[in-house]
């Protein structure tokens, strides 16, 4: 599921500085090649232990992400839950308090790359 109307699309940052608030936030970069990352964050729903990974993709303004100075921007953000042995469903309904928990983080990042 994309997470819509979360102020963060387009948003721009260098990478120090994007890696570096994420990473607070318990984000990781996973993905990454030269003109593009994605941070994901997993989040375990109690009841029934399901993994949730709420996923933000970004892409290279300018520079290459060898460098800490390249300019980034967030693109769609998307949240799933994790499936077997790999992979995301994004199709599956995601629980309420999961998604509570995601637009807490999305906020706290939106207000921490504002800075």
């Amino acid at each position: 599921m994309i997470i819509e109307k979360n102020g963060l699309l387009g948003l721009k940052s260098d990478l120090a500085h994007l890696d570096e608030v994420s990473s607070k936030l318990g984000f990781v970069r996973w993905q990454w090649e030269y003109t593009r990352a994605t941070y994901d964050l997993k989040l375990v729903d109690k009841t029934d232990q399901s993994e949730y990974f709420l996923r933000i993709n970004t892409r290279t303004e300018s520079g290459k992400l060898e460098s800490p100075y390249a300019i980034l921007y967030i693109e769609h953000i998307y949240i799933g839950r994790a499936t077997f042995p790999h992979g995301l469903d994004y199709q599956s309904p995601v629980p309420d308090s999961i998604m509570k928990i995601a637009t807490q983080k999305l906020t706290q990042l939106k207000t921490e790359l504002s800075l």
